[in-house]
């Protein structure tokens, strides 16, 4: 039942890794990611940091992907928290500059999903389980027998109109983030032998089983 240090490290590092990259798409000023729209909506609404708006979502997304059934790891938990924190960070420090061109936005908006890929990566293979969100959406394949690509692009469209409602930004970066993002994660995968199916996770519940199985 005991977790290592290079482990926890992994998942540490693969969230900060990714954090970087989040940023870059958003100081790309071409339109957030999907759910960086709702983010920042629901920042704009509520008078608090994307971060926090961020770490807010995730909590209640964790509850559905419980209720529903999605087994969740340690990574998930730490993953709906460090993450705001680690944006926070760097945005309210300013550590990654602001485009100011549409070409120099487009170089930031690639270069940060590249990262992102290269981030879910680090911390995804640590197999302590992924990110609420993408548990989200496979619990909800699992659960209405639809394919991966109708319940993401669902997901996707529901939180962007609701941001864009809220306040949040929608732009051409937002459309090629969810067309091509995808594609741009596998090609980081893909540059790292990394094949996500071949994972083996370990999850919270497989923990309290065997507390009671010894107990």
């Amino acid at each position: 039942m005991k977790y290592s240090v290079g482990q926890l490290t992994r998942v540490v590092f693969g969230l900060f890794v990714f954090s970087i990259g989040i940023v870059m798409t958003i100081n790309a000023n071409l339109g957030v990611a999907p759910w960086d729209v709702f983010h920042q909506g629901l920042s704009n609404t509520l008078g608090i940091t994307l971060g926090q708006a961020s770490i807010l979502v995730g909590i209640v997304i964790i509850f559905i992907d419980i209720i529903l059934g999605q087994l969740i790891g340690w990574a998930t938990l730490l993953n709906m928290t460090l993450i705001g924190i680690f944006i926070d960070i760097l945005m309210l420090n300013h550590i990654i500059p602001e485009s100011t061109t549409i070409t120099s936005g487009a170089v930031m908006l690639l270069l940060g999903v590249l990262i992102e890929g290269y981030g879910c990566f680090i911390y995804i293979s640590a197999g302590m389980g992924a990110g609420p969100r993408d548990g989200l959406m496979v619990v909800l394949t699992k659960r209405t027998g639809k394919s991966v690509r109708i319940i993401k692009t669902s997901i996707d469209v529901i939180v962007v109109l609701v941001g864009m409602i809220l306040g949040g930004r929608f732009g051409i970066g937002t459309i090629v983030m969810a067309a091509f993002g995808g594609q741009i994660f596998q090609l980081a995968f893909k540059s790292v032998k990394f094949d996500i199916k071949e994972v083996k996770h370990r999850f919270i519940q497989d923990d309290i089983k065997l507390i009671r199985q010894k107990g």
